[in-house]
């Protein structure tokens, strides 16, 4: 396959950045995404050029690092499917390719594609998590837990925080994570003592970071890897309105 890249580079936070041209002259259909870009990096390499900065780890879809903006798409054209995961063969013999970083305003670029997204970290280490002392591993079956409730916890645990939510959104909005990572403890019986604490100082703290508001455009849900369902932003907002009401009494 033959293909152009027109890839994002910027050599620091505040350096003016540009799209600069990449000719692929022989990406194979069954290579990834990274994997082509690595390919790229080393003839730069070999060139003496500055090789393209990006993000990535696992490249198994499962720690959300591979986050890209490819042809204007957070991940790329396949729905559910993280960049490390999407293969050459989604594309034609020929194709233009613009790739660039995540745009938001909590999400600063540090250099070309990789961008700094701690401000995930700070509201998960608000509240996302269980504060009690749990002792040693309980028994699977101590604490019964209903299948249906355990479904939902593992479809918003499935969140992995890559920002594709935040990229999509027209407004740059967290809401998508934020709900994920409070809605997965509000489901199962563990996570209730401090569920309506950790719905107010996760989404408090979401504010702190300059994530926009969620107008419930909906784009957040189709570019998730994961595909969480719009429905965990519906829950966190009963739970947010819930807290406050408590906390004011």
């Amino acid at each position: 396959m033959k293909l152009t890249l027109h890839v994002w580079r910027q050599t620091g936070p505040n350096e003016a950045g540009r799209l600069v041209t990449y000719d692929v002259p022989d990406a194979s259909p069954d290579m990834s995404f990274l994997e082509m870009l690595d390919v790229v990096n080393e003839r730069l390499i070999e060139r003496g050029e500055e090789p393209i900065a990006f993000d990535h780890d696992c490249r198994e879809g499962i720690c959300g690092s591979c986050s890209l903006m490819i042809n204007g798409v957070p991940h790329g054209p396949r729905r559910g499917t993280a960049s490390c995961q999407l293969h050459m063969r989604t594309f034609k013999d020929g194709d233009h390719i613009w790739v660039e970083p995540f745009r938001a305003r909590a999400f600063p670029i540090v250099r070309d594609l990789v961008v700094d997204r701690s401000a995930f970290d700070r509201v998960i280490q608000a509240g996302g998590f269980i504060g009690v002392s749990t002792g040693s591993a309980p028994d699977a079956n101590a604490i019964p837990i209903s299948k249906a409730a355990a479904d939902r916890a593992m479809d918003a645990a499935a969140c992995i925080g890559c920002g594709a939510c935040v990229a999509a959104c027209p407004n740059a909005s967290a809401m998508l994570f934020t709900a994920a990572k409070v809605s997965h403890l509000g489901f199962l019986p563990q996570g209730q003592p401090e569920r309506m604490r950790r719905a107010l100082a996760m989404v408090s703290q979401m504010d702190l970071e300059h994530f926009g508001g969620c107008t419930n455009y909906g784009e957040c849900t189709a570019a998730c890897p994961k595909e969480i369902p719009l429905e965990m932003i519906a829950r966190l907002n009963r739970d947010y309105l819930k807290a406050t009401l408590v906390a004011r009494d």
